[in-house]
């Protein structure tokens, strides 16, 4: 049964990736739609979603998951986003990613350790180095309504929203950890709640922007509810895949957050349901709020499927029935969400102000997380300093070449490279790893 349901999440995840319907990355999910407008090529999104993902399937899915024996959603699903979106973007790509994403299903389960394994044989192991990469995607992404209200309304008002997400930030990291009892506590989560305020800002002033009478409505009905059009139209592929994540928690074989896999290994299923709930609250804004302006979903939605599977532990046909009813109420709320969006005026501009934003904070976020990944490495052979020239280096010397790659690929490109760079310098003796 177990072998059943991971071959059979692995190739649907790759699929929906694949037909661009869902993907699992937060920061991945604003680049989807550039391919489908033409912006960039297959294989620029191919390479961001290696770029994006890599790290945190090598340096942090696996290794949690050999940890606690209970495989973390992240080394499954980021990989299924790379799987899906290297293969051809046609019927035979289609059946290609579904069967590669079966068979990595399987691979992770029966063979977990192998590519930490592997990583460790080498001179240098830069797998927890590599995976700072995306370390402050989640955390910047809480300051893209500040910077789309700026973009549409100004820097005063974009200044006093990221004021509101800075202070709820700081609020929820200083007093919102929660005690049950027995040594056990759950933390609210810091970025989505300060996502969440700054969203609601963001709604606020977009709604306070006044529409010549008579032509606001008509102006901007259905401006994103096509884009929830887009993803309500495979409800029934999403359900399955909600389905399925529930399904697999139940039976302790998967697990939604570091968190929760952890409370599991230790039998707590109740405090693990709690934090599993929580957490996927603090996720609401971040999914909703992508999906209705890229049109792309997540395949674990708001990630409430991991909930159910943990409510019905041990029962795992209802808890997938739970997960598939649980991911169509998402998708109904979600297209309520965007039709009450869709009656304000200022909200159509804000869209494509969202869209640019999105695309600022990862760009920002992701040469820091290089920088850092970088020089984390530096300091493993005593180079401080040349980690960070490398990838800046690398990212200005983009610019100017005659086939720059997505300059959002850069970053963790370099990275990649410099850890390759480190250990044929460790081989050949010209460094060595520091004490």
């Amino acid at each position: 049964m177990k072998y059943i349901i991971i071959a059979a999440i692995g190739a649907l995840a790759s699929i929906l990736a694949n037909k661009g319907i869902a993907v699992f990355n937060d920061g991945f999910r604003p680049i989807v739609p550039q391919y489908f407008d033409g912006q960039i090529s297959r294989k620029e999104l191919a390479t961001m979603s290696f770029a994006i993902s890599f790290g945190l399937v090598i340096g942090f899915g696996i290794p949690t998951s050999i940890a606690a024996t209970i495989i973390l959603i992240h080394c499954l699903l980021l990989t299924t986003d790379i799987i899906g979106t290297w293969c051809p973007d046609n019927n035979k790509g289609t059946i290609m990613a579904g069967v590669i994403g079966a068979l990595y299903g399987l691979l992770i389960l029966v063979g977990l350790d192998f590519v930490v394994t592997a990583f460790s044989y080498l001179p240098y192991n830069f797998l927890d180095a590599l995976g700072s990469v995306s370390k402050y995607v989640t955390v910047a992404f809480a300051i893209f309504p500040a910077l789309a209200v700026a973009y549409q309304h100004g820097f005063k008002k974009g200044a006093i929203t990221a004021g509101i997400v800075v202070a709820v930030y700081f609020l929820i990291k200083k007093f919102g950890v929660i005690t049950l009892g027995e040594g056990v506590s759950i933390a609210l989560n810091g970025e989505g709640m300060a996502m969440l305020a700054g969203t609601i800002a963001m709604l606020a002033f977009a709604a306070s922007v006044k529409g010549e009478a008579g032509t606001a409505n008509t102006d901007l009905v259905d401006v994103f509810s096509e884009k929830v059009a887009k993803i309500r139209k495979n409800w029934f592929l999403l359900a399955i895949m909600g389905g399925l994540l529930a399904c697999g928690t139940s039976m302790a074989m998967i697990a939604g957050d570091p968190i929760s896999l952890a409370l599991v290994s230790n039998g707590a299923i109740s405090e693990a349901a709690m934090a599993a709930a929580a957490r996927a609250i603090g996720f609401i804004p971040l999914v909703f709020t992508t999906a209705i302006v890229t049109g792309v979903y997540g395949p674990a939605g708001c990630t409430f499927v991991f909930v159910m599977g943990l409510l019905f532990f041990n029962n795992p046909l209802v808890a997938m029935i739970a997960g598939a009813a649980v991911m169509i109420i998402e998708l109904l709320l979600i297209n309520v969400f965007a039709k009450g969006m869709d009656k304000f005026p200022g909200v159509k501009d804000m869209g494509e102000h969202i869209r640019t934003s999105m695309n600022k904070v990862l760009e920002v976020a992701l040469l820091v997380g290089a920088v850092a990944s970088a020089e984390a490495m530096s300091a493993a052979v005593g180079l401080s300093g040349i980690g960070a020239l490398f990838v800046i280096g690398c990212l200005l010397l983009n610019r100017v070449s005659k086939k720059p790659i997505v300059e959002l690929a850069v970053g963790p490109v370099a990275c990649i490279l410099y850890g390759i760079l480190i250990n044929l310098l460790v081989v050949i003796q010209l460094v060595t790893l520091a004490a």
